[in-house]
């Protein structure tokens, strides 16, 4: 019995991530392109600079995730329909947040992201700075 009870917990949890894919279609427009090649480039510049949300380290160009298709559907039916894309950019960013995009504005929310590197680097080069300097000093009481 505690045979059968152990084979039947296995199965579950084998199967329980194959019960969790996506069983519906990919949207029209996810792997398809458009017809037009100047639509399409338009269309493959923009998904270039889009952050896949799931993968967060891909654009939804490169990204097979779902909701990376929906969003490259999306990019595609709108630029087809005649939408800039700097509107389709910000329709995204208005539904997504900042975060879908690789170029984020400067604000109040990403002020820390912009600035965080440089400050970082300033206080790298004054800690350099202070350790050359008492090297020095060092060096010329031992002479």
């Amino acid at each position: 019995m505690s045979l059968r009870l152990a084979a039947f917990a296995l199965f579950g949890v084998i199967a329980a991530p194959l019960a969790a894919q996506d069983r519906l279609p990919p949207a029209p427009y996810a792997y398809q392109q458009l017809g037009d090649p100047a639509k399409e480039a338009q269309a493959k510049a923009l998904m270039d600079t889009l952050r896949c949300l799931v993968c967060q380290g891909q654009s939804i160009a490169d990204s097979d995730a779902p909701l990376a298709g929906d969003m490259r559907h999306e990019v595609r039916t709108k630029i087809a329909a005649g939408e800039s894309p700097d509107a389709i950019r910000k329709w995204l960013v208005a539904r997504y947040g900042n975060w879908v995009s690789y170029d984020p504005p400067f604000d109040a929310a990403t002020a820390l992201l912009w600035l965080g590197p440089l400050a970082f680097l300033a206080l790298g080069g004054w800690l350099a700075f202070g350790r050359f300097r008492r090297g020095d000093d060092e060096s010329g009481d031992a002479a």
